[in-house]
């Protein structure tokens, strides 16, 4: 029985009991209304006209529009035609085109030419279905794709190519480009309109993509492209039958959610357009991606999606000398993005193996730019860490058995509008570390003599006794105090007491390389110098950088060898000259002197020199005498070391004067065509290349510059300058050093 049905059983049933008890109010309200409201029956007569007379003008313009379709569709193909012409300036053909049913189009013999460039696109045959339903409210979504026999030709010649009109700059309205972009709305609208470009149904057969940078020719050719109900299948043929890769998976526009993988028949997936044009080799199993979730919350959107890649392979003389494989890595990620900023959230999280971190990135757009990164673990198992290393990473760890827990925590921090003030704080926290075996590398091995062997170029220079065995060889005990003050002061005055590394140090070196656009700085200490002299290959690499950096910190913490021998080692091997190695060889080589008899000017001249070994020689006159360019090093060196009570407070410029080349060298001075010296300290830095620049800059001794030289204008030997200009160099050099022993 209906509702309706129940109601009038139980109203003709017992009528006053229902009014009174059950429903109190309405049969007052039928009452009420059928006595205020008596509606008559033309007004119903005019309504249903009126509504039939709307239903008859929405057919009759869904007729018109129906059998205007051809001419409408035709009007927009020659809309389009001139925007590209006008906008591109690209000659846009298409032989045929026609409604194939209510909703679907069907183009024939599709044709893009650049102005004086190369065919771009050709299309033989291609049928598009619209959605009717989201048409409705303004948007286009796909129904179906139908694609055969077309080809996209992407030609680079010289430094023109048939593609640059993407690339070309519109003009904008000024009031437009003042807007401040909302990179929430932007990311999303740019997400629906991929989203709703993927069809429930597509079948491309025989399409190829062709890139040509002579003489480099990447060829992609699809033979078989669908989607059929959400499934994703793909065949591409690389560069012929070089390879055949594979896309498998689902896609569900609709839910924002899509899963693929890409692979390759019987063999890795390789790059070769990669590595013949930026020489780096990059091959993989496989890759995926997968979306998971899509929403958008106020004024911020977030992804969430994962990406995973196996047995990863790279190999670039600037990131490792050797291949790196990555067995297993993964990142389950949440991408944030806001009205100004895009972010990595801190719940993302990174595998490698079976170790995990969790990454923090943002980077804010305006009012000002910041860059942030933060990096946490939690407590992890050491030897789980060294083994999740990317193999051919850290050469000299391969083998190592290390036992404890380990637990890294990083904080970057920049500020671009207030670049002293970044912060920059990395921990890596111990509980119970313990090297229990070596591996390939001893890293006791500096506390006896052992063999070190000096590198020029990448080629071995001569084989040092780093012992007593060698009559060159000096303990530190019998090194001048003079020498050793003058070169902590220059390169690491903290050096006793830092654990390797000095934060501030690093901190003032991404401001001040951050503020000159270039590595003026970095933050090297006479530990990672040693270290990387000691232990690691001379090739300038990411690798060994990040390798130096967990060396040193395991000598360090674990008080493999102690400060003294470190120094007394990092003295005895350094360059000092050309193949002039360890202060007892340049002691002699320069003064005719034992290490314990430099005096104060000829320390610092020396420590002058270790940025610049081979320098050494262009700094002296024909009288032995040192030229005055190096009067103001001498008068910034010296002062930051009475300044600490190392020595005398001198108004003679600290024994600048006093110092003698050695008889017999005088004759050998040459001239040479450029000389820059990098290695000023100040009171809380030491001296070496950036980081950066060591792995890309120009061959360089391995220091970091922490005030350019350059600023002190110190000129070679055969430099010509006036007499008027030398005076002007010489006061422009006692400023600077004022200003610089001021700011100390």
């Amino acid at each position: 029985m209906s509702n309706h049905a129940f109601y009038r059983y139980l109203t003709h049933r017992n009528k006053p009991q229902l009014k009174n008890v059950f429903y109190p109010d309405i049969f007052t309200f039928n009452i009420t209304l059928n006595q205020t409201m008596q509606i008559p029956f033309k007004y119903y007569k005019i309504a249903a006209v009126i509504l039939l007379s709307l239903l008859i003008l929405l057919a009759i313009g869904g007729g018109i529009a129906y059998s205007k379709r051809e001419i409408l569709l035709k009007a927009t193909i020659e809309k389009a035609i001139k925007k590209a012409k006008k906008d591109y300036n690209l000659d846009l053909k298409i032989k045929s085109a026609r409604f194939a049913g209510l909703k679907t189009v069907e183009l024939k013999d599709i044709s893009v030419i650049p102005y004086q460039r190369d065919s771009l696109m050709t299309i033989q045959n291609l049928r598009i279905g619209i959605k009717l339903w989201p048409l409705i409210f303004g948007d286009i979504k796909l129904a179906e794709v139908k694609m055969s026999n077309a080809k996209i030709n992407l030609v680079k010649k010289d430094t023109t190519s048939n593609y640059d009109f993407l690339f070309r700059k519109k003009n904008v309205d000024p009031l437009e480009k003042s807007r401040k972009v909302n990179l929430a709305e932007l990311a999303n609208n740019l997400l629906n309109q991929l989203l709703y470009k993927i069809p429930d149904d597509m079948d491309i057969r025989n399409f190829e993509i062709k890139f040509t940078d002579d003489p480099r020719v990447v060829d992609l050719y699809t033979t078989s492209a669908t989607i059929d109900n959400g499934n994703v299948k793909s065949t591409i043929k690389v560069n012929g039958n070089e390879s055949v890769w594979h896309v498998q998976g689902e896609v569900d526009p609709g839910d924002k959610q899509l899963n693929l993988m890409l692979f390759a028949d019987g063999k890795k997936v390789e790059l070769p357009y990669i590595q013949q044009k930026f020489g780096l080799k990059l091959n993989f199993d496989t890759v995926s991606t997968e979306m998971k979730r899509v929403r958008r919350s106020g004024d911020e959107f977030k992804i969430s999606g994962s990406w995973a890649i196996k047995n990863l392979l790279i190999n670039h003389p600037r990131i490792a000398a050797n291949d790196i494989v990555v067995p297993s890595g993964s990142i389950d990620a949440d991408m944030l993005i806001g009205e100004n900023f895009i972010s990595v959230d801190s719940t993302s999280t990174i595998h490698l193996k079976n170790v995990e971190a969790h990454p923090f990135i943002r980077y804010t757009l305006y009012p000002q730019k910041i860059y942030e990164l933060k990096l946490h673990t939690d407590e992890l198992n050491a030897q789980e860490l060294i083994n999740a290393f990317p193999q051919g990473l850290f050469e000299s760890l391969e083998g190592i058995q290390v036992a404890g827990k380990l637990q890294y925590d990083l904080n970057f921090y920049l500020n671009t509008k207030q670049p002293d003030n970044v912060v920059f704080d990395s921990r890596l926290n111990k509980n119970g570390f313990k090297i229990v075996k070596w591996g390939k590398t001893n890293l006791q091995k500096i506390n006896g003599p052992f063999v070190y062997t000096p590198y020029e170029y990448g080629k071995p220079m001569r084989n040092i006794t780093i012992g007593p065995q060698n009559a060159n060889y000096t303990p530190i005990n019998d090194i001048s105090p003079y020498l050793k003050n003058a070169l902590l002061t220059a390169e690491d005055p903290s050096f006793y007491s830092h654990k390797g590394f000095v934060e501030e140090s690093i901190r003032k070196a991404i401001a001040t390389n951050f503020k000159e656009k270039a590595f003026k700085r970095g933050g090297s200490t006479i530990s990672m110098q040693l270290v990387k002299n000691v232990y690691l290959n001379r090739q300038k690499n990411l690798a060994r950088k990040m390798e130096e950096v967990l060396l040193v910190w395991m000598i360090e913490n674990g008080r493999l060898s102690n400060k003294e021998r470190m120094f007394e080692t990092y003295l005895n091997l350094i360059e000092w000259g050309r193949n002039v190695y360890g202060i007892g060889e340049a002691s002699r080589y320069y003064f005719g002197k034992q290490p314990s008899q430099l005096d104060l000017g000829e320390s610092i001249f020396l420590v002058s020199i270790v940025p610049r070994p081979k320098s050494g020689l262009y700094f002296f006159e024909n009288d032995g005498s040192l030229r005055g360019r190096l009067h103001g090093y001498f008068k910034l060196i010296g002062g930051l070391m009475a300044k600490r009570g190392m020595a005398q407070a001198d108004s003679n410029a600290y024994g600048f004067y006093s110092v003698r080349l050695k008889e017999s060298l005088r004759r050998q001075m040459a001239p040479v065509d450029s000389l820059a010296i990098d290695t000023l300290m100040d009171d809380d830095s030491e001296n070496s290349e950036g980081i950066l620049q060591q792995i890309f800059g120009k061959r360089r001794r391995d220091t970091i510059n922490i005030k350019d030289l350059n600023k002190l204008r110190i000129l070679p030997r055969d430099s010509t300058l006036s007499s008027a200009d030398e005076r002007r160099e010489k006061r422009h050099q006692e400023r600077e050093a004022k200003r610089k022993v001021s700011g100390n």
